[in-house]
């Protein structure tokens, strides 16, 4: 199958004060084009990192990270942010959608950030607020909808652009068990039909079955 997401030899270090803390250590990925990846492991084992370093949030300190057949360390900061935008859609535990701004501005932002015509993505917007059923909702401010809708939101936000993938950190972290089945339903729906591929950084077993392929960190390794 094809390779959309590659890491090699991967390593990422942080300071505290004089100390060298390692966080992850040798990482050897491949991930194929249109699976639906979860990564599990403790808290402190790096996963979070590590999908942060996928993305392109974070360097490493050594190794590389190619992203569709490019070493992502080799481009630009200008040419980094635009892989950002639009290669990759972000779905974080905690929203993070801006409170004063309707669903419809907040699912917007990407396009408005990238320099896009807003009036191009009228229909693309009415056909993800259709999957995500949130139609009737886009005049609503986060503060008037519910967690889940709020997640769903946030999914709509990462597939404006129509990414390739989906770094999702937590996304029912903060959401009730039938509001997460929902979520991972859709996620599933997006994955299948839409054939993203999805990473997902996740505790929960009943979550991580919804995934083709479960990748455990520990101490900063992967085991598979």
């Amino acid at each position: 199958m094809e390779k959309i997401i590659e890491t090699v030899n991967l390593y990422k270090d942080y300071m505290l004060g004089t100390v060298s803390v390692e966080i992850l250590k040798d990482i050897n990925l491949s991930i194929a084009k249109g699976e639906f990846i979860t990564i599990m492991g403790p808290s402190g084992s790096g996963k979070s990192t590590l999908l942060y370093l996928l993305g392109g949030l974070d360097k490493p300190t050594s190794g590389k990270i190619i992203i569709n057949g490019k070493d992502i360390s080799e481009l630009s900061d200008q040419e980094q942010s635009i892989m950002r935008r639009r290669d990759v859609g972000f779905v974080f535990q905690f929203y993070n959608l801006v409170p004063n701004l309707t669903v419809e501005d907040n699912v917007m932002l990407p396009i408005l950030l990238d320099g896009k015509k807003i009036s191009d993505y009228r229909d693309k917007l009415d056909e993800i607020l259709d999957i995500v059923e949130l139609s009737d909702r886009k005049c609503h401010t986060p503060r008037e909808l519910s967690g889940g809708q709020q997640q769903r939101v946030a999914i709509a936000r990462a597939l404006i652009n129509e990414p390739d993938i989906i770094l999702a950190d937590e996304p029912t972290g903060n959401l009730d068990s039938k509001t997460s089945e929902e979520v991972m339903n859709l996620l599933q729906r997006i994955n299948k039909e839409k054939r993203k591929t999805i990473l997902q950084v996740s505790h929960s077993i009943e979550t991580a079955n919804y995934s083709d392929r479960i990748i455990k960190v520990k101490d900063g390794r992967v085991w598979e």
